[in-house]
């Protein structure tokens, strides 16, 4: 009798047992009844305002399904000029070029995915809610959606004798969209399955790493390439005819890329898990980092470009003095960082500085000829001699000024000969990309010269010396009081006016630079709301253990100000990103002016715009809000916001 007593344990006790053993920053579960009590009807007020935000949102899902399954809507104009959309008029019979930039972008992605590999994890039981909650909305969006109309023999709309649309009978429907409603149960299966299995407190900590369902994802979409009937449709760009051939799979030019795209990123993230456990792991780290930086540039001046390279010209111009800066500024970087240079090194960089200035003088005015590539040269030798006394002293860190600098030195001369050489890629436009490419072109770069530009901008507003917050503050206020429109038509219209005979500003260009200097105005901003939360404890331990300026601000300041500001720099790159719509008012075709002029332009779909924009509507929010998660996710590693 005690045995059985001492074997039987009460369940709510067990429970309580179970739930202390749980994660303590794990928030307990409610049953649905209790969960809607609480968080939906807890008052008359709340009741009322449930109703009302759910009749809402049920009118706003049934007027966007119907608008987009109606009968009038023409979505083989969106399905044939997909391509136009991506990159516009890039030619065919170049298209590899294309898929090689992806697959290498797809590959460095993998390797650095598998490098870094902390991705952390998501619970089972969220995966099942995602499941169920995916499930049920499929459901109530097949139950909503009106009816489709009857189309006779001749693929015509059934009208009625008052002559109003004749449309399927509600059980008509519900059988015909048996497909959806099959999917919609294998998602609700699935996602009770799952939450059966882990609901309880015992497995309410397993978790599914973050890649695992990211690749499982992207499995299952390639995979659906193959077996899927998406349809045919694509420009032939010889005969000038539309291929539109429903009911088959999507044509093999297009299905094998992309699974040789996952296959390289399933690859390289599994090269990348191996050398993370190497002794080369921070190296090849450091690495992948520099290649984020220089892909961009090199995989769209060069790899999609496809310059024609004059290797006479190479050899007898362009090599020589890629060879002479690099040896030359060495030598001058490796004498300034000698110990006792003093203030003689400052001079000397001073001196270099206002020589580089005076060159950009002289092209302006055309007092004398020179390579523009050796004006931005000793430009960048100016401040690397600048940075110089951080430097001094030991050894390795003089070595580590010189490479860098051959670095910079190899790299700049090696795309200005690129960008400068004309171009292979034979196209009707001025620019030789353009649709989504060109738009996530513009907003990388923007980002990446934009951020550097900002901070610097952020620390000389809120220096110490006069002349250096006088300048930053005049120049932000400048930049923030007029809207970006405006910069871009200055630089593109303007700007090309007062250029001196010989030199050219191509639209890309110019776009490119002011769009930086706007967005750097901004983002420094956001970067010195993140200096301001420095206390002054912080600069004073610094002082106090011999840190020179350069290095409090370097070591202690800036990365704690960067990650304050992570919500608002996040902000700034959406801001950035959706702001690339406007390429469109200065000439530049991207994405939108794709779907808003060139598709409602061709013949077959005269006029079709809706459909168009109604995509690239969508495509904008999947960026967005894939940043925007990103962001939430790095947020919680830092432990932002937490006290």
């Amino acid at each position: 009798m005690q045995d059985a007593n001492q074997g039987s344990v009460d369940p709510e006790f067990q429970q309580g047992i179970e739930d202390r053993e749980s994660s303590p920053h794990e928030i307990p579960s409610l049953p649905v009844g209790q969960w809607l009590r609480q968080n939906l009807f807890s008052s008359w007020v709340n009741s009322v305002l449930t109703l009302f935000g759910g009749f809402l949102a049920f009118f706003a899902l049934r007027g966007v399904l119907n608008f987009v399954f109606s009968e009038n809507r023409q979505w083989d104009a969106v399905r044939t000029n997909l391509r136009a959309l991506m990159t516009l008029s890039y030619p065919e019979s170049q298209y590899i070029r294309v898929w090689v930039s992806l697959g290498f972008v797809a590959g460095l992605a993998g390797l650095s995915a598998g490098l870094w590999a902390n991705w952390g994890g998501v619970s089972v039981k969220r995966v099942s809610t995602w499941l169920m909650g995916t499930g049920g909305l499929l459901a109530v969006c097949v139950i909503v959606r009106e009816p489709s109309v009857i189309l006779g023999s001749d693929g015509k709309v059934v009208r009625t004798l008052e002559g109003s649309l004749q449309r399927e009978s509600f059980l008509d429907a519900m059988v015909n969209r048996s497909s959806w409603w099959i999917a919609a149960v294998v998602l609700l299966v699935a996602g009770i399955v799952l939450w059966r299995r882990f609901a309880s407190a015992t497995h309410r900590g397993s978790e599914l790493p973050v890649t695992s369902v990211v690749f499982l994802g992207l499995g299952l979409a390639v995979l659906s390439l193959w077996i899927a009937p998406y349809g045919h449709y694509a420009f032939i760009s010889e005969t000038k005819s539309y291929v539109a051939e429903s009911g088959r799979t999507v044509a093999f030019s297009t299905k094998l890329p992309w699974t040789v795209m996952l296959a390289l990123l399933c690859s390289f993230f599994g090269l990348g898990r191996l050398l993370q456990r190497s002794e080369y792991g921070g190296l090849i780290k450091g690495a992948s980092n520099l290649l984020w930086l220089v892909s961009p540039l090199t995989l769209f001046w060069v790899v999609l470009r496809d310059p024609a390279l004059d290797y006479g010209h190479v050899i007898s111009t362009d090599l020589p003095m890629g060879l002479a800066f690099g040896a030359l500024g060495g030598a001058v970087l490796w004498s300034l960082t000698r110990t006792g240079v003093g203030e003689a090194g400052r001079l000397v960089a001073t001196m270099l500085l206002g020589f580089a200035i005076f060159n950009w003088v002289a092209a302006f005015f055309g007092w004398y000829p020179m390579l523009q590539k050796a004006r931005i040269s000793f430009l960048l030798l100016a401040f690397a001699a600048l940075l110089a006394p951080n430097f001094m002293g030991e050894i390795a860190k003089r070595r580590q000024l010189v490479l860098g600098w051959l670095g910079v030195t190899a790299l700049v001369h090696y795309l200005a000969t690129m960008i400068n050489t004309p171009s292979t890629v034979e196209v009707q436009s001025s620019e030789f990309l353009g649709g989504l490419g060109l738009t996530l072109f513009v907003a990388l770069i923007v980002v990446l010269l934009s951020f550097p530009l900002g901070v610097l901008l952020a620390l000389g507003r809120t220096s110490k010396f006069p002349i250096f917050r006088m300048l930053s503050t005049s120049y932000i206020e400048v930049i923030r009081g007029v809207p970006l429109i405006s910069v871009l038509i200055f630089f593109s219209v303007m700007v090309p006016l007062f250029l001196p005979d010989g030199m050219e500003l191509a639209e890309l260009a110019a776009v490119l630079t002011g769009y930086t200097l706007f967005s750097a105005a901004y983002l420094a901003e956001n970067v010195r709301g993140g200096l301001q939360s420095i206390t002054k404890g912080q600069y004073e331990a610094a002082d106090a253990i011999g840190l020179t300026a350069a290095q409090r601000t370097s070591f202690i300041v800036l990365p704690q100000a960067l990650t304050v500001s992570i919500p608002q720099l996040v902000g700034q790159v959406i801001s950035t990103f959706k702001e690339t719509s406007l390429l469109a008012i200065i000439g530049l075709f991207d994405f939108l002016r794709v779907a808003n002029s060139v598709i409602p332009a061709q013949s077959e779909f005269l006029g079709v715009k809706r459909e168009g924009i109604l995509l690239v509507a969508i495509i904008y929010f999947f960026f967005n809000f894939t940043i925007s998660k990103y962001s939430q996710r790095l947020e919680r590693r830092v432990g932002l916001g937490e006290r």
